[in-house]
């Protein structure tokens, strides 16, 4: 028979003049595959220089993918979610399993687009995974048994071939490998054996259903990074909750899974039409299905092995997937597919969840902002409306000015004060420290009070806030600081320095002034400070007059020596130099608070750069999407390489031409299993999935 070419019974025939056109010929456009494949080397031209990427994946578009699940992955990386904000914990599982899908299968398998096909056996304890491993190979390759639920490693069986792919970090890199027998930990025990296909690799995981939380989390982990799914359970755990969580994941993903009903007793055929019920209802309608009866009888198990008879079907299956590159490729593909649609869709809940842990820091670093304004406000009307000048200080500063001298000249003019200024000023000096230390003494007392408020309802709010409530533990935080006392003290001389600078500066600038504030600049400054607390609301009775001739008196006081204007412009600059200290106080109160977010960094955490990375993600992956090419007939080769134990004994159906259409084409559709599922119409022909795909990428 004569080979046609790619181009079947349609090629062009040789030309006259040779088998290259001639002069002014044009060349035979190309068409199908080839055009596509012309199209991704233009619009890689047009994209200029290339990544590093490029030289690790076959083509352009695998390489734009890939950088852009390297950039997401970076982003991803640098996500922390530690505040316990709404959904938060949910949140925090999609997180990290987000990293392990692109470190343990999605960058990996596309960086190797060759390795063979990862299977997963995963299920509950005590289904019979390893039993079942060990039947298809023919050999004791994983050890069953009652203590397999406390074993952590995980084993890997590949043919002697295809050992370089798993020996090395480019298939599931975060695990450490051993091919001893007693390994721990996390340790990816690998063992050849060469009753497996080329190309297809089986790995036994520890139980999904685990008593130690550790195996069931690497169970979920090798899970995520498999190729297919080959998920075994009993006819007496099928409907457990825990296994159906991780199918339910999957099908929401579009992960290929293949389903195992093991340990059937003979007369309870029926539990496969109930699993093939809970499959549709939970999107796994598709998945194969394979019914492995229960060993008894002349089946017993023989070695710890199941009879061939048993593992035909799932075994001719797996050969099938294993000898034949198509059939592979399909899966892999559609696996791929699937990871990167849930990844992108998990990556935009991510960015939600990172806005909400912005939106969170926002909400308790306003309360600090809130009580600790309001702190400020407190002080600030406790120093503006004459409370200070009542007690100690109106008594003290009574000792000091005097009642008799002072209060005459008040009364006879602003000549008159200038001259008992300079009499009061030689004479009376030595009280100003007094006045000053009373001034001081109220002052602290009110910071302190308002301060410790401020604390308190700080941590009211925040104890009241999830999120701050778990800052909060181990920290002294619903009072101020044991050092606060003497930290006010401290503002409060400060200020009052502040006050005797400005006397000293406005003194200065006045000729005239220069002798009288020789003698007498603390004097002034307390007058200052007596004018800054002069208002008289809040006081009643005989504390108003008294308080308002009190006022009067510092201020005539001041305004015989520096004038009007200058008083008024004295008291404004003292009152906010005041008020800068009691904030500056105030704000290392509520520093303790911030400092625990700040310490987290959320404040500067948003959802825009994820969102960003993962609709390039999206892009590249409908780039790389389109440029893929497809066969001709929809129908996978016959299989080559060698089969697993059982292989063959189950015959696969054929099309009209005798090529098997492909392993799983009717799984799980023996004679017991198809009298439990409902007859379908039967112009709708059940393809296998990897027909229906192709189907559906040739109409799209």
């Amino acid at each position: 028979m004569t080979d046609t070419g790619p181009l079947g019974d349609h090629a062009e025939e040789p030309t006259a003049g040779g088998d290259r056109p001639g002069a002014g010929q044009e060349p035979p456009a190309a068409t199908g595959p080839e055009r596509a494949a012309e199209e991704a080397r233009a619009r890689a031209r047009a994209r200029g220089p290339v990544s590093a990427n490029s030289a690790l994946t076959p083509d352009s578009g695998t390489a734009a993918l890939v950088d852009a699940l390297d950039t997401l992955r970076g982003r991803l990386g640098a996500l922390h979610l530690p505040l316990d904000a709404p959904g938060v914990h949910h949140a925090r599982t999609d997180l990290a399993r987000a990293v392990d899908q692109l470190d343990d299968y999605l960058l990996p398998r596309l960086r190797a687009e060759r390795a063979p096909l990862l299977v997963v056996v995963g299920g509950s304890t005590g289904a019979g995974k390893s039993t079942l491993v060990n039947s298809l190979l023919g050999e004791q390759a994983t050890t069953p048994g009652v203590l397999r639920p406390t074993t952590r490693s995980p084993v890997l069986v590949h043919h002697p071939l295809d050992a370089r792919w798993f020996s090395g970090d480019r298939v599931l890199p975060g695990l450490a490998r051993t091919s001893g027998g007693g390994a721990d930990g996390r340790a990816l025990r690998l063992v050849a054996s060469a009753s497996l296909p080329q190309g297809l690799a089986l790995l036994d995981a520890p139980d999904v259903d685990s008593v130690e939380t550790a195996n069931r989390e690497l169970s979920a982990q090798l899970l995520a990074a498999a190729d297919l799914w080959l998920f075994v359970t009993t006819a007496a755990r099928y409907a457990d909750a825990v296994p159906w969580d991780l199918l339910i994941s999957a099908a929401q993903r579009h992960a290929q899974v293949a389903m195992v009903l093991d340990r059937v007793d003979p007369g309870t055929e029926e539990v496969a039409g109930d699993l093939r019920r809970l499959m549709a209802e939970h999107g796994l309608g598709e998945a194969a299905l394979f019914v492995v009866p229960e060993a008894q009888g002349e089946d017993q198990l023989t070695d710890g092995l199941l009879p061939e008879a048993a593992v035909g079907e799932l075994a001719t299956w797996l050969s099938g997937l294993g000898g034949d590159p198509d059939s592979r490729a399909r899966v892999i593909t559609a696996t791929r597919d699937g990871v990167v649609d849930d990844l992108v869709r998990r990556t935009d809940a991510l960015a939600a969840a990172a806005d909400v842990q912005h939106d969170t820091d926002a909400r308790l670093r306003d309360a600090v902002e809130r009580h600790h304004a309001e702190a400020l406000r407190q002080v600030e009307a406790a120093t503006s409306d004459g409370a200070l000048l009542r007690g100690e200080v109106l008594a003290r500063w009574q000792d000091f000015i005097g009642t008799g001298e002072f209060f005459r000249a008040v009364e006879e003019g602003v000549g008159k004060v200038r001259d008992a200024v300079g009499r009061f000023f030689r004479g009376r000096p030595k009280e100003a420290p007094h006045v000053e230390q009373a001034i001081a003494h109220g002052l602290e007392s009110v910071v302190l009070d308002a301060a410790e408020q401020a604390a308190e309802r700080t941590y009211a709010d925040w104890r009241g806030d999830p999120a701050g409530a778990g800052l909060l533990d181990g920290l002294e935080l619903s009072r101020t600081a044991p050092n606060l006392r003497p930290e006010v003290a401290g503002a409060v001389r400060a200020w009052q320095g502040d006050v005797l600078a400005l006397v000293r500066e406005q003194g200065g600038s006045r000729r005239g002034t220069a002798r009288a504030l020789s003698f007498g600049v603390n004097a002034l400054g307390v007058s200052l400070m007596v004018v800054v607390f002069a208002s008289t609301a809040g006081l009643t009775g005989l504390e108003v007059g008294i308080a308002g001739g009190t006022a009067v008196v510092a201020q005539k006081l001041l305004e015989a020596v520096f004038g009007d204007d200058a008083v008024r412009r004295l008291a404004a600059q003292a009152k906010d130099r005041l008020t800068a200290r009691v904030d500056a106080v105030l704000r290392g109160q509520g520093a303790r608070y911030t400092a625990q977010l700040d310490a987290l960094g959320t404040e500067a955490l948003h959802g825009d750069r994820l969102r960003e990375a993962a609709r390039a993600v999206a892009d590249a992956a409908r780039g790389e999407r389109s440029l893929r090419t497809t066969g001709a007939d929809g129908l996978t080769r016959p299989w080559s390489g060698g089969l697993l134990r059982g292989a063959g004994t189950f015959r696969p159906p054929t099309s009209p031409d005798g090529i098997p259409l492909g392993p799983g084409a009717v799984a799980g559709t023996s004679r017991a299993a198809a009298a439990a599922v409902p007859a379908k119409d039967p112009t709708r022909s059940r393809r296998p999935f990897w027909r229906r795909r192709r189907r559906q990428e040739d109409d799209a």
